[in-house]
Protein backbone atom coordinates (compact mmCIF):
# COMPACT_ATOMS: atom_id res chain seq x y z
CA UNK A 1 0.00 0.00 0.00
CA UNK A 2 1.38 3.59 -0.76
CA UNK A 3 0.13 6.06 0.90
CA UNK A 4 0.50 10.68 0.99
CA UNK A 5 -0.79 11.38 4.57
CA UNK A 6 -0.24 8.74 6.72
CA UNK A 7 2.76 5.71 6.69
CA UNK A 8 1.93 2.32 7.87
CA UNK A 9 4.29 -0.50 9.00
CA UNK A 10 4.59 -3.94 9.71
CA UNK A 11 6.69 -5.87 12.59
CA UNK A 12 6.15 -8.61 14.30
CA UNK A 13 2.68 -8.85 12.72
CA UNK A 14 2.16 -5.43 14.46
CA UNK A 15 0.99 -2.63 12.08
CA UNK A 16 2.21 0.84 12.64
CA UNK A 17 -0.30 3.70 11.12
CA UNK A 18 0.85 7.07 12.13
CA UNK A 19 -1.16 10.17 10.95
CA UNK A 20 1.51 12.47 9.02
CA UNK A 21 0.27 15.57 8.76
CA UNK A 22 2.30 17.46 11.82
CA UNK A 23 1.85 20.55 10.26
CA UNK A 24 -1.62 20.53 10.43
CA UNK A 25 -1.97 19.13 13.99
CA UNK A 26 -2.84 15.95 11.59
CA UNK A 27 -6.25 17.09 10.87
CA UNK A 28 -8.44 14.80 8.63
CA UNK A 29 -8.51 15.84 4.76
CA UNK A 30 -10.63 13.64 2.46
CA UNK A 31 -7.61 12.01 1.19
CA UNK A 32 -6.29 11.41 4.91
CA UNK A 33 -10.09 9.88 5.82
CA UNK A 34 -9.36 7.79 2.84
CA UNK A 35 -5.90 6.31 3.80
CA UNK A 36 -7.16 5.68 7.19
CA UNK A 37 -9.79 3.53 5.81
CA UNK A 38 -7.54 1.78 3.62
CA UNK A 39 -4.77 0.69 5.97
CA UNK A 40 -7.09 -0.61 8.16
CA UNK A 41 -8.95 -2.66 5.49
CA UNK A 42 -6.10 -3.96 4.61
CA UNK A 43 -4.24 -5.10 6.52
CA UNK A 44 -3.25 -8.56 7.83
CA UNK A 45 -0.96 -7.40 10.99
CA UNK A 46 -2.39 -9.05 14.21
CA UNK A 47 -2.70 -5.79 16.21
CA UNK A 48 -2.85 -2.60 14.96
CA UNK A 49 -0.98 0.88 16.37
CA UNK A 50 -2.33 4.22 15.37
CA UNK A 51 -0.64 7.07 16.35
CA UNK A 52 0.20 10.92 15.02
CA UNK A 53 3.61 12.47 14.10
CA UNK A 54 4.57 15.26 15.64
CA UNK A 55 2.71 16.81 18.77
CA UNK A 56 -0.84 15.72 17.71
CA UNK A 57 -2.57 12.72 17.80
CA UNK A 58 -5.49 14.19 15.85
CA UNK A 59 -6.76 17.87 15.53
CA UNK A 60 -10.06 16.12 13.81
CA UNK A 61 -11.04 17.61 10.42
CA UNK A 62 -9.74 20.48 8.62
CA UNK A 63 -11.50 23.08 9.02
CA UNK A 64 -10.39 24.81 6.14
CA UNK A 65 -10.90 21.49 3.53
CA UNK A 66 -14.01 20.04 5.42
CA UNK A 67 -16.03 22.31 7.39
CA UNK A 68 -15.16 25.82 5.14
CA UNK A 69 -14.61 24.56 2.05
CA UNK A 70 -17.35 24.93 -0.81
CA UNK A 71 -16.37 22.20 -3.07
CA UNK A 72 -17.90 19.26 -0.46
CA UNK A 73 -16.86 16.09 -0.57
CA UNK A 74 -14.68 14.35 -3.65
CA UNK A 75 -16.91 11.40 -5.64
CA UNK A 76 -14.71 8.93 -4.52
CA UNK A 77 -15.42 10.02 -0.65
CA UNK A 78 -19.39 9.97 -2.01
CA UNK A 79 -19.42 6.89 -3.24
CA UNK A 80 -17.31 5.21 -0.24
CA UNK A 81 -20.05 6.41 2.00
CA UNK A 82 -22.56 5.14 -0.15
CA UNK A 83 -21.19 1.52 0.79
CA UNK A 84 -21.60 2.14 4.33
CA UNK A 85 -24.87 3.22 4.10
CA UNK A 86 -23.58 6.96 5.40
CA UNK A 87 -21.31 6.28 8.69
CA UNK A 88 -18.13 7.33 8.06
CA UNK A 89 -16.12 4.59 5.79
CA UNK A 90 -12.92 5.27 8.17
CA UNK A 91 -15.26 4.38 11.30
CA UNK A 92 -16.82 1.43 9.76
CA UNK A 93 -13.21 0.28 8.77
CA UNK A 94 -12.43 0.27 12.38
CA UNK A 95 -15.30 -0.60 14.08
CA UNK A 96 -15.94 -3.49 12.41
CA UNK A 97 -12.46 -4.86 11.78
CA UNK A 98 -11.48 -8.07 13.80
CA UNK A 99 -7.77 -6.80 14.34
CA UNK A 100 -7.11 -5.45 17.95
CA UNK A 101 -6.69 -1.81 17.97
CA UNK A 102 -4.47 0.36 20.17
CA UNK A 103 -4.14 3.98 19.77
CA UNK A 104 -0.79 5.59 21.23
CA UNK A 105 -2.43 9.22 22.18
CA UNK A 106 0.72 11.39 21.64
CA UNK A 107 -0.87 14.58 21.61
CA UNK A 108 -4.24 16.37 21.65
CA UNK A 109 -7.25 14.05 20.30
CA UNK A 110 -9.67 16.59 19.24
CA UNK A 111 -13.05 16.73 17.46
CA UNK A 112 -12.91 13.30 15.15
CA UNK A 113 -9.65 12.38 16.53
CA UNK A 114 -11.34 11.63 19.41
CA UNK A 115 -13.32 9.37 18.09
CA UNK A 116 -10.51 7.61 16.24
CA UNK A 117 -9.24 7.46 19.82
CA UNK A 118 -12.33 5.89 21.37
CA UNK A 119 -12.75 3.63 18.10
CA UNK A 120 -9.36 1.56 19.28
CA UNK A 121 -10.12 -1.15 21.83
CA UNK A 122 -7.35 0.32 24.25
CA UNK A 123 -5.83 3.57 24.65
CA UNK A 124 -2.52 4.55 25.62
CA UNK A 125 -1.73 8.29 26.59
CA UNK A 126 1.13 10.37 26.44
CA UNK A 127 1.18 12.60 29.54
CA UNK A 128 1.21 15.29 26.67
CA UNK A 129 -2.11 14.22 25.02
CA UNK A 130 -5.51 15.80 25.44
CA UNK A 131 -8.82 14.67 25.08
CA UNK A 132 -12.09 16.80 23.74
CA UNK A 133 -15.22 16.28 21.51
CA UNK A 134 -15.53 19.68 20.43
CA UNK A 135 -18.52 18.91 17.94
CA UNK A 136 -20.70 20.91 19.95
CA UNK A 137 -18.96 24.46 19.80
CA UNK A 138 -18.79 23.70 16.42
CA UNK A 139 -22.26 23.63 16.20
CA UNK A 140 -22.54 19.97 15.08
CA UNK A 141 -23.46 16.60 16.67
CA UNK A 142 -20.59 14.08 17.26
CA UNK A 143 -20.06 10.77 15.11
CA UNK A 144 -21.43 7.64 15.90
CA UNK A 145 -18.54 6.70 18.22
CA UNK A 146 -18.81 9.51 20.47
CA UNK A 147 -22.77 8.60 20.85
CA UNK A 148 -21.82 4.45 21.06
CA UNK A 149 -18.34 4.03 22.89
CA UNK A 150 -17.84 7.30 24.53
CA UNK A 151 -20.75 6.69 27.16
CA UNK A 152 -19.37 2.85 27.44
CA UNK A 153 -15.97 4.18 28.63
CA UNK A 154 -16.79 6.87 31.30
CA UNK A 155 -20.58 6.09 31.88
CA UNK A 156 -23.45 7.78 30.27
CA UNK A 157 -23.30 11.19 33.17
CA UNK A 158 -19.67 11.85 32.10
CA UNK A 159 -19.99 11.61 28.61
CA UNK A 160 -23.31 13.69 28.54
CA UNK A 161 -20.71 16.12 29.85
CA UNK A 162 -17.47 15.84 27.28
CA UNK A 163 -20.39 16.11 24.58
CA UNK A 164 -22.39 18.66 25.60
CA UNK A 165 -19.57 21.37 27.15
CA UNK A 166 -17.07 20.67 24.33
CA UNK A 167 -14.55 20.36 27.18
CA UNK A 168 -11.38 19.05 26.85
CA UNK A 169 -9.31 17.02 29.16
CA UNK A 170 -5.89 16.40 30.01
CA UNK A 171 -4.34 12.78 30.53
CA UNK A 172 -4.26 12.41 34.32
CA UNK A 173 -8.29 13.19 33.83
CA UNK A 174 -8.67 10.80 31.06
CA UNK A 175 -6.95 8.19 33.10
CA UNK A 176 -9.19 8.85 35.92
CA UNK A 177 -12.06 8.09 33.87
CA UNK A 178 -11.00 5.32 32.68
CA UNK A 179 -10.79 6.86 29.15
CA UNK A 180 -7.38 5.53 28.66
CA UNK A 181 -5.55 2.99 30.10
CA UNK A 182 -2.21 4.16 30.83
CA UNK A 183 -0.10 7.11 30.82
CA UNK A 184 3.23 7.16 30.66
CA UNK A 185 6.44 9.68 29.20
CA UNK A 186 6.14 10.83 25.45
CA UNK A 187 9.57 9.19 25.02
CA UNK A 188 7.76 5.80 26.21
CA UNK A 189 4.75 5.76 24.65
CA UNK A 190 5.23 3.78 21.72
CA UNK A 191 7.64 1.20 23.47
CA UNK A 192 4.38 0.83 25.63
CA UNK A 193 2.26 0.47 23.27
CA UNK A 194 4.56 -1.93 21.63
CA UNK A 195 4.72 -3.83 24.38
CA UNK A 196 1.40 -4.07 25.05
CA UNK A 197 1.03 -5.12 21.04
CA UNK A 198 3.49 -7.92 20.89
CA UNK A 199 1.97 -9.62 24.40
CA UNK A 200 -1.52 -9.67 21.97
CA UNK A 201 0.30 -10.03 18.72
CA UNK A 202 1.91 -13.43 20.86
CA UNK A 203 -1.80 -15.28 21.20
CA UNK A 204 -3.55 -17.40 18.77
CA UNK A 205 -4.44 -15.15 16.19
CA UNK A 206 -8.29 -16.61 15.91
CA UNK A 207 -8.87 -16.79 19.24
CA UNK A 208 -7.97 -13.28 19.25
CA UNK A 209 -10.11 -11.89 16.48
CA UNK A 210 -13.21 -14.03 17.47
CA UNK A 211 -12.50 -12.10 21.30
CA UNK A 212 -12.81 -9.29 19.18
CA UNK A 213 -15.98 -10.23 17.18
CA UNK A 214 -17.51 -11.37 19.99
CA UNK A 215 -17.38 -8.01 22.27
CA UNK A 216 -18.72 -6.51 19.38
CA UNK A 217 -21.81 -8.65 19.22
CA UNK A 218 -22.17 -7.85 22.96
CA UNK A 219 -21.56 -4.83 23.18
CA UNK A 220 -22.25 -2.60 20.21
CA UNK A 221 -24.91 -1.17 18.46
CA UNK A 222 -26.02 -0.99 14.24
CA UNK A 223 -23.06 0.66 13.77
CA UNK A 224 -24.24 1.66 10.06
CA UNK A 225 -27.67 3.18 11.56
CA UNK A 226 -26.25 5.02 14.60
CA UNK A 227 -23.60 6.51 11.78
CA UNK A 228 -26.23 7.49 9.36
CA UNK A 229 -28.45 9.00 11.52
CA UNK A 230 -25.26 10.72 13.20
CA UNK A 231 -23.92 11.86 9.04
CA UNK A 232 -27.76 13.47 8.46
CA UNK A 233 -27.69 15.42 11.78
CA UNK A 234 -24.24 16.95 10.65
CA UNK A 235 -25.39 17.53 7.37
CA UNK A 236 -28.29 19.32 8.83
CA UNK A 237 -26.17 20.94 11.56
CA UNK A 238 -23.77 22.37 9.06
CA UNK A 239 -26.15 24.50 7.33
CA UNK A 240 -26.79 26.39 10.50
CA UNK A 241 -25.60 29.98 11.10
CA UNK A 242 -24.14 29.01 14.12
CA UNK A 243 -22.00 26.09 12.71
CA UNK A 244 -21.04 28.47 10.10
CA UNK A 245 -20.20 30.92 12.45
CA UNK A 246 -18.10 28.92 14.25
CA UNK A 247 -16.00 28.24 11.50
CA UNK A 248 -15.56 31.87 10.46
CA UNK A 249 -14.63 32.52 14.32
CA UNK A 250 -12.12 29.66 14.24
CA UNK A 251 -10.47 30.91 11.00
CA UNK A 252 -10.70 34.49 12.36
CA UNK A 253 -9.26 33.56 15.56
CA UNK A 254 -11.71 35.34 17.39
CA UNK A 255 -14.87 34.16 19.97
CA UNK A 256 -18.23 32.99 18.23
CA UNK A 257 -21.67 34.46 18.87
CA UNK A 258 -23.89 32.16 18.17
CA UNK A 259 -27.60 33.09 17.82
CA UNK A 260 -29.59 29.95 17.92
CA UNK A 261 -30.53 29.82 13.74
Amino acid sequence: MSFTELSYEVSDHVGVITLRRPEAMNSLTYTLYMELEDAVRHSDARVLIITGEGRAFCAGDDVKQILGGTSGPPPETIERGRKTGGLTPAADALLYSDIPIIAAVNGPAVGWGMELAIMADMRIASSAAKFGELFVVRGLCCDAPGLGRLAQLVGRSTAAELLFTGEVIDAERALALGLVSQVVAPDALMDSAMVLARKIAANPPLAVKAIKAGLRRTLDPDWRDVGRWAIEQIQALRQTEDSKESVRAFLEKREPRFSGR
